[in-house]
């Protein structure tokens, strides 16, 4: 890589129709052009403000039951590659949806988890086919009811996304299933407790997965993340991290802020478990569910009988790298020709 002087000047800026044409001194001239929207786009003197794509979200509460989002099996599969875009849409702007027509088999669900992205390998293999068993060492392996928790608490990485499928409830009754809106819940504690929003925006919570003799799970760093999780630019929400489960000793918390953070988790908690926000579903075979485990925590009823579900774990960068993909396919200037294939450049408002 050549060297480039710190105080480099260019001998010659000329304005063309394309863009900015700049003249750099080397022994042989070098000749850059930046194109007009790349440096509208990328401006950072005057700045520019960042799009806050929070804006296109859809923010919902237990009311989303008389319409929520839903795709078909058929949809999701289709080759065209058009309605596996319209269910990765949907789980972008709501957080989860649904997919309906889904074969009762764990070879169909797992074929529908691999239209998105390959699946994510944990402690508890890849994908799952799981029963009431306690066969690993985690509550979702028993009839007992779960309060609305993200999953992954203990990773530096929480998986992305998490889909569901029951593919069989005999002999009981229960096992309802619970969703809620963790971006929901957080902007109405953001405008009625600023000073608890804040609190569960900047005190780091350590968390562990220690059910498996031969696992010990901690984030790094140990010391873990908030609860809420904002991106670094525009100061809008980006993750929502809650297992009181999984939660570790607090025990590098000032003495001092211990009851404020005991007041923060108690009024989050309320506002989690509140009617208004908590969105209970009965699934049944044939129907899947998949959320962003980044955003939309759930939960479940107690139940009893025989009940068998299966599911896979999806990488968020996987998984916004394939909406990505599909966007510039159908949403962006590719849609008149959707099967011509895509070069991207330096320059490409993507990057």
């Amino acid at each position: 890589m050549p060297k480039i002087s710190p105080s480099i000047k260019p001998i010659h800026v000329e304005s063309k129709a394309d863009g900015l044409q700049v003249t750099w001194p080397e022994a042989e001239p070098h000749v850059s052009l930046y194109p007009w929207s790349w440096l509208q786009t990328n401006s950072y003197d005057p700045p520019v403000k960042r799009q806050d794509n929070s804006k296109e979200l859809v923010l919902w509460g237990s009311k989303i039951a008389q319409s929520p989002p839903s795709v078909t099996y058929e949809e999701a599969m289709s080759s065209d590659d058009r309605g596996l875009y319209k269910w990765l849409s949907k789980i972008d702007r709501f957080g989860f949806c649904f997919v309906s027509g889904v074969p009762a088999t764990t070879e169909a669900t797992e074929e529908l988890a691999k239209r998105i992205s390959f699946i994510r390998e944990t402690q508890y293999g890849k994908f799952w086919d799981f029963t009431s068993d306690l066969s690993k060492g985690d509550t979702a392996y028993t009839t007992l009811a779960l309060s609305a928790h993200t999953d992954n608490t203990y990773f530096t990485d929480p998986c992305g996304l998490q889909l569901f499928h029951l593919l069989s409830h005999t002999e009981g009754t229960g096992g309802a299933t619970l969703l809620v809106d963790g971006f929901y819940v957080a902007s109405i504690l953001k405008e009625l407790h600023p000073e608890v929003y804040a609190t569960l925006a900047r005190v780091a919570v350590p968390a562990h997965a220690a059910g498996e003799p031969d696992a010990l799970f901690k984030p790094s760093p140990p010391s873990g993340f908030p609860v809420l999780n904002h991106d670094g630019a525009t100061g809008a929400l980006a993750t929502v991290r809650w297992n009181n489960d999984d939660r570790s000793v607090m025990n590098a918390l000032d003495p001092y802020a211990v009851e404020e953070w005991y007041h923060a988790i108690r009024t989050w908690n309320r506002f989690l478990t509140s009617p208004d926000s908590e969105y209970w579903v009965q699934l049944t075979p044939g129907t899947a569910v998949i959320m962003n485990n980044h955003r939309v925590l759930h939960g479940r009823s107690a139940f009893d009988g025989k009940r068998r579900m299966c599911g896979a774990y999806i990488g968020m960068d996987e998984y916004r790298s394939k909406l990505a993909v599909l966007s510039e396919k159908f949403a962006g200037t590719q849609s008149a020709d959707p099967g011509r294939v895509h070069e991207r450049s330096v320059w490409d408002p993507a990057l």
